[in-house]
């Protein structure tokens, strides 16, 4: 397909990085009604929708990383905005933790305290307080951290259950979205979380967090990788019996590089050991997903035998990071292709060239998806963490400076 080098490559992500964050400047901003639009559509125009947490906490981290690589002003503006807007508005005073979601004007809409949301609180806060060491800001990815333990943790099982009511009560809609099953578990609640703790221990290297850390990759090592085949499980009971059939290969390689990560954040040689060999068997078999074009597809349903041929946006901004860090782990040539294989096909296809910013996903025809760029789920994480992930990267492998 064409490859360039990864200084090319280190480049065009710093572009890249630059003009994602501007468009997230440009469009998202609400200005009459406080924080960040709902919803921005695929033709840049606000749509007053409910405002999410995940939106929210996500733009925070994002525009916190940004500003600790770029040191660009306007990025910790944006930072700042989005801490504002979810202390003052998401935080629920009374109960502690986050709302899910409010009203356009910034009323609480849905109470309940999902896991799921909890988590990427606490990872942009952790990654806010590394920018401006505003001590309130570890204090509530502290406590967010503590309230997780105390009413999520499941003492008997392990893990983490997914949902709770505003007052960290029972609930019996767990579902994370519509689109999901009504299970106590799932992999994509206990891999943000991982990846919330493991942030968190970055800047607070706490011996409970580290052991909670520890704790979470044995839930991957024994429960959510399957031994056989190393794609991941999506859904479980609360003991653990796996309740889906769906490969999901985004987040497979998504997990396959935030895994490792976290053994190595909390320095624990046997656990690096482990999840670096498990890293390039996850990556194999996310590669089984990769079409001839380099893109990666959305979903297989191994029950079915059923593939959803599409190529969504946040699977490539993954498979981007997951293949190069299995080129990093095991220096074979064949995962830094697949990996710039898949940015050739991010700038072919889901780079909106008119628009600014990645279309949703493009589908078996690579026809673009007419869904939003902005909104409940589409936001600025994972492309542009993406970017700053493989700017480092490359910065600390060829010695030069980040972009």
């Amino acid at each position: 397909m064409g490859s360039i080098t990864i200084e090319q490559y280190q480049e065009e992500l710093a572009t890249e990085l630059n003009h994602l964050l501007q468009w997230w400047s440009a469009y998202t901003v609400d200005e009459q009604q406080g924080g960040f639009y709902g919803q921005v559509n695929h033709l840049n125009q606000a749509e007053p929708v409910a405002k999410g947490l995940v939106l929210n906490a996500r733009i925070l981290y994002t525009f916190s990383s940004g500003y600790l690589l770029t040191q660009k002003k306007q990025y910790l503006a944006m930072a700042q905005r989005a801490y504002h807007y979810l202390l003052n508005f998401f935080y629920d005073e009374s109960n502690g933790g986050f709302f899910w979601s409010l009203s356009p004007n910034g009323t609480m809409l849905d109470g309940k305290k999902q896991v799921y949301g909890q988590a990427f609180a606490i990872y942009a806060l952790s990654e806010y307080y590394k920018v401006t060491q505003d001590q309130q800001a570890l204090e509530l990815a502290k406590a967010t951290y503590q309230l997780l333990e105390k009413y999520s943790y499941d003492e008997v099982y392990t893990g983490y259950i997914e949902a709770h009511n505003q007052a960290w009560g029972v609930i019996a809609d767990l579902r994370l979205s519509e689109k999901d099953q009504n299970e106590k578990k799932s992999m994509n609640t206990h891999l943000h979380v991982i990846e919330a703790y493991a942030n968190l221990y970055s800047v607070w290297p706490n011996g409970a967090l580290k052991n909670a850390i520890v704790q979470l990759l044995d839930n991957f090592r024994e429960h959510i990788v399957d031994a056989k085949n190393f794609h991941l499980h999506l859904f479980f009971t609360e003991d653990w019996q796996v309740k889906s059939s769906l490969i999901s290969f985004g987040h497979d390689i998504e997990a396959a590089w935030l895994l490792y990560e976290a053994a190595e954040i909390i320095n624990d040689q046997t656990q690096m050991a482990y999840f670096k060999q498990l890293a390039l068997k996850m990556a194999d078999a996310a590669g089984k997903g990769l079409a001839e074009n380099g893109g990666l597809l959305y979903e297989y349903d191994a029950a079915t035998a059923h593939w959803i041929k599409e190529y969504h946006w946040w699977p490539q901004a993954e498979a981007m990071v997951g293949f190069f860090n299995a080129w990093q782990l095991a220096n074979k040539e064949q995962y830094l292709e697949q990996s710039l294989n898949s940015w050739a096909f991010v700038r072919k296809y889901l780079k909106d060239q008119a628009n600014g910013e990645w279309f949703w996903g493009v589908d078996e025809n690579l026809k673009p998806m007419g869904e939003v760029k902005a909104g409940f789920w589409k936001c600025p994480y994972h492309n542009g963490r993406a970017c700053m992930v493989l700017i480092k990267r490359i910065s600390q492998r060829t010695k030069l400076k980040p972009c």
